[in-house]
C-alpha cells in the first residue's frame, strides 16, 4: 500500500515498500515538473525528525515567530500554562484590551496545538472570549505564549515496535463555565504510542451531574472512535475487537451499557444515547480507569506543575533532546 497526502502543490507519501514508492516518485515526475525533496523533514509549517525509533513532529520555528510576533521573545518563561485552577469568564471587572491582537494570538495558539496537546486546553479557553476580551484574558494569552517560551523544543514522538491497537481516554470537568455553567469534555486517542487525535469542548448542554457530564464527553469521544476506526480501516489497519475507551466514572459506565431509561437519564439529550449502540454493536467498549490516569484530564481544567507535566509526558510530547540521532537522506 501507499498512502499520499497532497496540499495544493505539496505531496508526502509513504508506504511498505520502497520499490512502490520509487516508482510512484518516477511516474509523477515523468508526468509533472516536481522536485525531489528527499526525506520528509517540513509540511505545512510542521517539522519532521525522523529517527531510529520512529518520527518526531514539531512546531518550533513557528513558535519562535510567535514570540517574536508578540515581542515576547525575551520573555522569562512559566512552568505550566495556566495558574492552577484558573476559570476564566467573560465579565472580570478589568478593562477591555485590544480585540484585534487578542485574536491574532488565540488564532495562532489554536495552530500550534497541532502538536501540542498539552496548550489545547488553554487555546480552547481563551478562544471562547474572541468578542469584547479583558486585559485579565490578554494577560493569561501571554502566560501562555510565556509557557511556550520554555518549551520551543517540544512536540509528539510515535515510536515503532509498539502495538497497532486504537486507545482511547474521555473525561470532563462538570460545571467549569463560569459564564453558563457548562462542562467541559475532553479526549485523546493513541495508536501504540503518542497521542494523535484530541479535543477539549465545552459542551452544548448544562450537565445535572458529573455523571452526566462525563456520559455526554464519552458520547463525543464514541462519534471520535466510530469514525477514527473507519479511516484505520481505509489504511489497512482494521480495529478487529472494540476500542477500548477508558472513564473514570463509574456512573457514567453504568448509563452508557445499561438500556433502561431511568430517572437519571431520561433527561439527557436522545443523541447522546448512540454510545449504547455503539456498545452492542462492538465498536467500543467502556472500560474504568483510576482518576490518577485518566490522560483526557489535561484537556479539561487547568492542573498542578506535577500533574500536568505527568500527563504531558504520557501524552508522547517531549523536547527533541530526548531522541536519538536523526536518519539521513
Amino acid at each position: 500500500m501507499i498512502i499520499v497526502s497532497i496540499y495544493v502543490d505539496d505531496i508526502v507519501y509513504t508506504g511498505g515498500s520502497n520499490t512502490l514508492l520509487n516508482e510512484f516518485k518516477r511516474d509523477m515526475m515523468q508526468k509533472y515538473e516536481m522536485t525531489d525533496l528527499g526525506l520528509l523533514h517540513h509540511f505545512l509549517g510542521m517539522g519532521v525528525l525522523q529517527t531510529e525509533r520512529g518520527v518526531f513532529i514539531h512546531q518550533s520555528k513557528y513558535a519562535k515567530s510567535l514570540l517574536a510576533k508578540f515581542g515576547l521573545e525575551d520573555c522569562k518563561s512559566v512552568t505550566i500554562p495556566l495558574p492552577t485552577g484558573e476559570k476564566l469568564k467573560k465579565i472580570d471587572g478589568s478593562e477591555l484590551t485590544d480585540e484585534g491582537l487578542y485574536r491574532q494570538i488565540v488564532g495562532s495558539l489554536l495552530y500550534l496545538t497541532a502538536t501540542r496537546p498539552d496548550i489545547m486546553y488553554a487555546a480552547s479557553l481563551l478562544s471562547r472570549f474572541m468578542h469584547g476580551p479583558t486585559k485579565k484574558h490578554m494577560g493569561i494569552a501571554k502566560r501562555v505564549l510565556r509557557y511556550i517560551q520554555g518549551t520551543l523544543s517540544y512536540g509528539i514522538e510515535f515510536t515503532r515496535d509498539k502495538e497497532a491497537v486504537l486507545i482511547g481516554f474521555c473525561d470532563s470537568d462538570w460545571a467549569g463555565s463560569e459564564d453558563d455553567s457548562r462542562s467541559t469534555s475532553g479526549y485523546a486517542f493513541s495508536f501504540g504510542s503518542g497521542v494523535f487525535s484530541w479535543a477539549s469542548v465545552k459542551q452544548n448542554t448544562v450537565a445535572l451531574s458529573t455523571a452526566e457530564a462525563e456520559y455526554v464527553s464519552a458520547a463525543g469521544a464514541t462519534a471520535q472512535a466510530i469514525w477514527l476506526r473507519f479511516v484505520l480501516d481505509d489504511f489497512g489497519e482494521l480495529q478487529a475487537d472494540a476500542t477500548p475507551l477508558f472513564c473514570d466514572n463509574m456512573s457514567a459506565i453504568s448509563m452508557a451499557k445499561n438500556p433502561v431509561f431511568h430517572q437519571r437519564t431520561r433527561h439527557i439529550n436522545r443523541k447522546y444515547h448512540f454510545i449504547r449502540e455503539a456498545l452492542q454493536q462492538g465498536s467500543i467498549d467502556v472500560k474504568y480507569c483510576r482518576s490518577e490516569e485518566q490522560l483526557a484530564d489535561i484537556f479539561t481544567k487547568a492542573l498542578p506543575k506535577d500533574r500536568f507535566n505527568y500527563l504531558r509526558m504520557k501524552l508522547g510530547v517531549k523536547p527533541v533532546s530526548s531522541l536519538g540521532e536523526a536518519v539521513e537522506n
